[in-house]
């Protein structure tokens, strides 16, 4: 749409006219999605849905707080040492953990609280047994 609307005429029937034209002119045809299904219309409205949606398509992944990373991280790797195969791979997973908030602890990351404490390896390696 190149043209402006002209002073006196009613907004409504100008733009019904300039689609009217881009259809006469074909325009509308061959428009990518056409005549394929509306993606899912009952999740609840999301005002960044567009923003999302870009980042999923371009492989972007949401950036986090680096004291909610953390946090991720920390949770990640309960739930690795759970999987484990052996002993020495739980001792192995905490301690890297562990370092890496004792880090944050002695210089707290900016962001949210961190609220995490080093894991009782011992405590993980004993569920870690439990559940063989």
């Amino acid at each position: 749409m190149t043209e402006r609307k002209p002073p006196g005429v009613d907004v409504e029937s100008w733009v019904d006219k300039q689609i009217r034209e881009a259809t006469e002119r074909g325009e509308f045809r061959n428009l990518s999605g056409f005549g394929k299904p509306l993606p899912d219309d009952t999740a609840p409205y999301d005002e960044l849905w567009w923003v999302k949606g870009k980042m999923h398509r371009e492989g972007i992944a949401p950036v986090l707080p680096p004291a909610l990373a953390l946090r991720k991280e920390a949770e990640d790797a309960r739930e690795a040492a759970g999987r484990a195969a052996s002993e020495a791979a739980v001792r192995r997973i905490v301690a890297d953990i562990n370092e890496k908030i004792a880090e944050a602890l002695r210089r707290p990351p900016a962001g949210p609280p961190l609220r995490l404490t080093p894991f009782d390896a011992e405590e993980l390696v004993r569920q870690w047994r439990s559940r063989r």
